[in-house]
């Protein structure tokens, strides 16, 4: 069962006290970070020139597609012959984050009419199935497609009654937030597997 607000809050606190802030994530280094201090004030980072596209992973024939290589089978939650669901490997800010795969190399505008019904039934199912957990107040989808070209999609779920974690900036807080303990994730993890499976494909967690 996930934290309560009110058990995250008091880890976070015991972590840096009561008014201290908790440490920079390494996303405030990237160059795509849009912020940056000036005379001691968060401003805007300079828009760079115009410039060529990057190649994603999985995009270059001369460098093959990581996901395509084979997914882990330690972080494989649930899986059938179509779709695979994995977690990161260890427990995130968040109370759970999970990210569904094809299994074959595709991207978004690749699906045909069947795996894109596919999608919006899991899809369906993963946020009813992890908006049920406790203290869980929702659970937001995200399609990033500029890293990798095999179709990936990110499943948040933020803590219910943390005021600040709202929307978009969920995302960044995952990457703030101390991990939870191991042992609330992994069986967050089983019942969310579990639970899918009753629709069909193999669980894992």
């Amino acid at each position: 069962m996930p934290e309560s607000a009110e058990e995250v809050h008091a880890r976070v606190v015991a972590a840096v006290g009561e008014s201290g802030h908790l440490p920079m994530p390494e996303l405030g280094e990237w160059d795509v970070f849009p912020w940056v201090c000036v005379d001691g004030a968060v401003a805007p980072r300079a828009l760079p020139a115009p410039a060529v596209e990057p190649t994603r992973q999985g995009e270059d024939p001369a460098k093959p597609c990581g996901t395509c290589a084979g997914f882990d089978p330690d972080r494989i939650v649930w899986e059938d012959d179509y779709w695979v669901l994995t977690h990161d490997g260890q427990p995130s800010g968040l109370p759970l984050v999970v990210v569904l795969h094809t299994r074959e190399h595709l991207d978004f505008p690749d699906l045909d009419d069947d795996l894109a019904s596919q999608l919006g039934r899991i899809s369906t199912r993963l946020t009813r199935i992890i908006g049920s957990l406790p203290h869980i107040g929702r659970v937001h989808m995200s399609r990033w497609g500029d890293g990798g070209s095999h179709f990936h999609l990110w499943f948040f779920a933020r803590t219910e009654g943390l005021a600040t974690i709202l929307g978009s900036y969920a995302v960044e807080w995952d990457e703030i937030l101390p991990p939870g303990p191991e042992d609330i994730w992994r069986e967050d993890l089983h019942t969310v597997a579990s639970k899918l499976a009753n629709w069909g494909g193999h669980a894992r967690a």
